[in-house]
């Protein structure tokens, strides 16, 4: 069987050789390397300082003034943050129209004003009478469907004029694109960005006295109840420090092969803004393609139809429906993601075996 063609990079990242190798050491039980960071004796105090390596390596990558909190993933993060959020401000909650599931669930549970988004996919300028007051608004930095890039810091000073907390989901760029000043919570994930799945972090603004979400121990620096997991925050940190050294080369490969896709798909539309957006995600449409049948035609090639979260429902994506986008064009769109590990010649074959697919349904 010819192997799989990996084009699905928003969905999860391929694990980095250093991130592994930072891992082994906590995984393989040798000597004092299993003992719970909690423990005070000498093998929990050497796990604890494993855990605060990583943690300064993560938080390299985040705005000066704020502290990592270690999490299951994004998820957990999203979740603390808003409901926990909203808790401690007591006032109105706003987010985006596109934000990801973790974030609109918790945003529909609080009933929080829906900030609407134009065609191409980025949120319109922030309105006054939207943003509440003493309250919490969310905005993504990198929409994890149409690679759209979000004005944070728009939102951050709209927010801050009505006493309110700036809530940035940064999973789809950290490590990749710059997160702006100004937000007082920010969710990451390790396995967006080439580290191990399994492990998050949410950064919370020095002088935000967020109330935990877990209780039973609280491990995590008295904010997070849990045992931590030495391995995963050593990969999560070799990860974001690997991030930091490539980041000029992963830039520009990523650029390549953007401009390598737009040349080998001139008959397909893109689904959001072109120049506003990370260059790593292709989301593409064109008029009488089925996705789904596209899916199991090249079945070689792992791309998808939107957020990985949501594959399988059968709905048509909520970020393409708030960009105004037409049930039909919808179901004719898909997703391409790309990174470090690709390289040109993977990305053409791709590409091609994607287009033969769609002669198949008639589209030449």
């Amino acid at each position: 069987m010819p192997r799989m063609i990996y084009l699905d990079y928003q969905a999860t990242t391929p694990l980095a050789p250093e991130a592994r190798a930072s891992m082994l050491r906590w995984l393989d039980g040798d000597g004092d390397t299993f003992a719970n960071p909690s423990s005070t004796h000498k093998a929990g105090r050497a796990a604890a300082a494993a855990v605060e390596v990583a943690r300064d390596q993560v938080a390299a990558l985040l705005p000066k003034g704020g502290r990592v909190f270690f999490t299951s993933g994004a998820t957990e993060a999203l979740n603390w943050a808003l409901l926990r959020g909203a808790e401690l401000m007591r006032g109105g909650v706003a987010g985006l129209s596109i934000e990801h599931a973790a974030s609109l669930q918790c945003l529909e549970r609080l009933h929080a004003t829906v900030l609407p988004v134009d065609g191409n996919g980025v949120a319109l300028p922030p309105d006054a009478a939207l943003i509440p007051e003493n309250g919490i608004v969310a905005t993504m930095l990198v929409n994890n469907e149409v690679g759209t890039v979000q004005p944070v810091a728009d939102f951050a000073a709209a927010a801050h004029a009505k006493n309110s907390l700036l809530l940035c989901d940064a999973v789809q760029g950290y490590g990749r694109v710059a997160i702006p000043e100004g937000a007082d919570l920010i969710a990451i994930s390790a396995h967006k960005m080439h580290g191990p799945k399994g492990i998050g972090a949410l950064w919370i603004r020095d002088g935000v006295d967020l109330p935990p979400l877990m209780f039973g121990g609280a491990q995590e620096q008295g904010m997070r109840s849990g045992t931590v997991s030495p391995a995963l925050c050593a990969g999560f940190g070799a990860a974001a420090a690997l991030a930091a050294e490539r980041a000029d080369a992963d830039a520009a490969h990523v650029e390549r092969l953007w401009s390598l896709a737009r040349e080998m798909l001139p008959e397909w539309s893109v689904n959001g803004a072109v120049d506003a957006r990370y260059h790593g995600n292709l989301n593409i449409r064109r008029e009488g393609v089925n996705g789904l049948r596209l899916m199991s035609d090249a079945r070689n090639v792992a791309f998808s139809l939107g957020s990985a979260c949501g594959s399988g429902s059968g709905k048509v994506s909520h970020v393409l429906r708030a960009m105004g986008v037409s049930e039909a064009d919808a179901r004719a769109s898909i997703r391409l993601g790309w990174g470090r590990y690709t390289s040109e010649q993977e990305l053409r074959a791709g590409l091609t075996a994607i287009k033969d697919a769609a002669r198949l349904q008639g589209v030449n």
